[in-house]
């Protein structure tokens, strides 16, 4: 006879066996949509936390993290740059203004490269903080869409272009006639200094720039504590009159140009700032940078200034004795050299991203294809020999800084910063930060416009004097 519990365990069985084929078909799709979630989320995160390859697309493969004490060389190695030789003649131009300007621009450019970075980021609808821009032309792009990251692009390339080639005109001055053990010629000084920077155009990391500038940052650091011991030595000669209080404003122009120029380092912060492995600490690495940045470049133009008065030079090494100039010069060789790839690395991203976005070379562009690595290393060692060409064009390096400066120094680090920040932060600000950016766009507006007309006509000036 049949079993009435057989029945019953049938039954039993039949359920189980279709509960479980039924749960195995949602557990599938569960475990479907949490893969999805989880690479979503993975996406997002690389997106948002991991850093970009210095002025790159967004859509590339990212790069490895850097330190904050490696971010921290690359913006000192920026603004502690051979500039500083040139800031006690910019304060013999400027007086007691360009005094004031010297302590005035480490604060400012402090600051609107922190509100620089703060454009980079966005409050979504749950309350957290994302980094949806990546580049400075991003940023320009969302004020000023299809036209705004054009020109800040041309304007960083045109920037740090300008960049090496005043590194190159330092570095060839020092080899041939800073250093007279080494009897050569400028031909072959240009020759040993484009030999010497030709691996620059296989540097792909910028991991390897920021260890070339932690050597660069020594160097300007031993050439700056040579020159203040020996001003310091000096003080029963010091001239303490030679500061003006009424001074020629073509002159401080130029000055303010060279002061500026020597704080800016915005267009590398976005990318410096996206690859710090520690974010959170961009802020406190800014003010420290231009904290110490700003005590050494005061002492040392000031010291240097009441030490030789009327008669500094444009580049104050050519004041010291044979003996510290010999050391100097070698100082300064030595930190031309080592400060070159950092712009020549950030000037080559741009052109290989530029190139890449308008359709060039579009399959494998900076792949590792053979022939888009041909393209890519075409690319560099044109922008090398364009810059080294350059060089041998400048006729002042003091209206070089002072042109730099005014063209694209005040407007990258002191108008533009101040003018996004107002369009994108506005809903946000308070009143006295909508004030303090305001005055930072008039003074980058003030400083531009004058400072172009001033250093062109200085430039002009010069050339028709050769």
């Amino acid at each position: 006879m049949w079993d009435p519990g057989a029945t019953a365990r049938i039954r039993a069985h039949v359920g189980t066996a279709w509960r479980r084929c039924f749960r195995a078909g949602e557990d599938e799709e569960e475990e479907e949509e949490q893969r999805l979630v989880d690479r979503e989320e993975r996406a997002e995160l690389e997106n948002d936390c991991c850093p970009l390859q210095e002025g790159g697309d967004p859509h590339q493969h990212t790069q490895r993290s850097i330190t904050t004490w490696e971010a921290g060389w690359n913006i000192t190695n920026a603004i502690q740059g051979v500039c500083v030789l040139g800031l006690p003649y910019a304060l013999l131009q400027s007086g007691f203004l360009g005094l004031v300007l010297l302590v005035l621009s480490a604060c400012v450019c402090s600051y609107t490269g922190k509100i620089l970075i703060s454009c980079l980021y966005e409050e979504d609808e749950q309350g957290h903080v994302r980094r949806i821009r990546h580049t400075y032309e991003d940023v320009a792009d969302t004020c000023c869409p299809r036209l705004g990251g054009r020109l800040v692009g041309a304007a960083q390339l045109v920037e740090l272009t300008f960049t090496c080639v005043l590194y190159l005109v330092i570095g060839g001055n020092m080899m041939s006639h800073g250093l007279p053990f080494l009897p050569l010629t400028p031909a072959t000084s240009s020759a040993l200094t484009f030999l010497t920077l030709a691996p620059c155009v296989v540097i792909r990391d910028l991991r390897v720039v920021s260890r070339l500038s932690f050597l660069c940052s020594l160097a300007q650091f031993l050439l700056t504590f040579i020159v203040i011991v020996y001003c310091l030595c000096q003080c029963p000669r010091w001239a303490y009159g030679v500061l003006a209080l009424a001074v020629d404003f073509d002159h401080f122009l130029v000055a303010a140009g060279i002061i500026i120029f020597s704080y800016t380092s915005q267009i590398l912060l976005p990318a410096l700032e996206g690859s710090m492995a520690e974010r959170a600490e961009f802020g406190s690495m800014m003010d420290c940078t231009h904290t110490l940045a700003g005590v050494l470049k005061t002492a040392f133009a000031l010291l240097a200034l009441l030490t030789w008065g009327h008669d500094t030079k444009e580049v104050v090494s050519e004041n010291l004795p044979m003996a510290l100039r010999m050391m100097i010069n070698l100082c300064l060789l030595t930190k031309s050299l080592l400060s070159y790839p950092l712009p020549f690395y950030a000037a080559a991203q741009l052109l290989h991203t530029d190139v890449a976005r308008s359709g060039i070379a579009r399959d494998g562009w900076g792949g590792a294809g053979g022939g888009a690595e041909w393209h890519v290393l075409l690319l560099r060692g044109s922008l090398l020999c364009l810059t080294f060409v350059m060089a041998a064009c400048v006729p002042h390096i003091s209206l070089l800084m002072g042109l730099t400066g005014s063209v694209t120094g005040a407007t990258m680090t002191l108008l533009l910063p101040a003018l996004f920040h107002l369009r994108l932060k506005w809903a946000g600000l308070g009143w006295g930060g909508r004030v303090l950016d305001s005055l930072i766009l008039a003074l980058g507006v003030l400083c531009t416009v004058a400072g172009i007309i001033y250093s062109v006509r200085g430039v002009l000036e010069a050339l028709g004097n050769r």
